[in-house]
């Protein structure tokens, strides 16, 4: 009976991965078609490696998803401890601050590329840069918070109470107390802007295409089993950021 109603969950997985596990597979195969396993092979990583343009659009990548991390976790986080403090009862301004995280990255990345056209700012790293950080600060604000509704306020009264001022207080008693929080949020944005496409197409400038672009412009003249190397790549280090994120938000919940 059990094994009966565990079936339809287990169908349900095989339907999401076994996509994923065929694109792993076929990465090694030593065929130049995507679609028919000659046999076993790496060397589609070393032509990978050899890829100036996917080399560049990696690098590109990692800068932005690092400048976009460290913005959204510092500004994120005194976010969520400015709501915790000064807004704890109101509905709209929470509301607002994950706001960039519901809305549809098509509506987000018209948004964005509107507003650059309006301020005649230069599309670039820079550009994308900050349209990562605004979606990454929703995510940040909305997990740190999660944390300090688990912290006990007493703490805060008590170290201001034997005399520490507010920035010692939030240094030595609020911020670690949060750290669990905030690495969560900051393991869920890096991978976030490291695997987003839709506000980086808008927003790149043609000189300084992310990864995720050159992917796209890839594949629009076919799926080779380069692509499908790549593809492995990003879907390791994804997997393992989030894994830690959630391992880190379990720690959150237990402390």
């Amino acid at each position: 009976m059990r094994r009966a109603t565990l079936l339809p969950l287990w169908l349900t997985y095989a339907f999401l991965y076994t996509p994923v596990v065929v694109l792993v597979v076929m990465s090694f195969n030593r065929s130049n078609s995507p679609y028919e396993w000659s046999g076993f092979s790496t060397a589609w990583y070393g032509t990978l490696a050899g890829d100036d343009e996917v080399l560049r659009g990696l690098a590109n990548t990692l800068i932005v998803a690092a400048g976009a991390t460290a913005l959204s976790t510092v500004l994120g986080t005194l976010l969520a401890v400015g709501l915790a403090r000064h807004a704890s009862r109101s509905r709209l301004l929470p509301a607002l601050s994950v706001l960039p995280a519901v809305l549809p990255d098509i509506v987000l990345a018209i948004g964005l590329l509107a507003f650059y056209s309006l301020v005649s700012a230069t599309l670039g790293l820079n550009s994308v840069l900050l349209a990562h950080t605004i979606f990454g600060l929703a995510f940040v604000t909305a997990v740190v918070r999660t944390r300090i509704a688990h912290v006990d306020p007493s703490l805060e009264e008590a170290s201001r109470d034997l005399g520490a001022g507010e920035v010692t207080t939030f240094l030595r008693i609020t911020l670690p107390t949060l750290a669990p929080g905030i690495v969560a949020g900051a393991l869920l944005t890096f991978t976030l802007s490291l695997d987003e496409f839709v506000i980086a197409f808008f927003t790149a400038g043609p000189k300084d295409p992310t990864l995720p672009i050159v992917v796209y412009s890839m594949i629009r003249f076919g799926v080779t089993p380069e692509i499908n190397a790549l593809a492995t790549l990003l879907l390791a280090v994804s997997f393992t950021v989030v894994i830690a994120a959630q391992r880190v938000s379990r720690l959150t919940e237990a402390l």
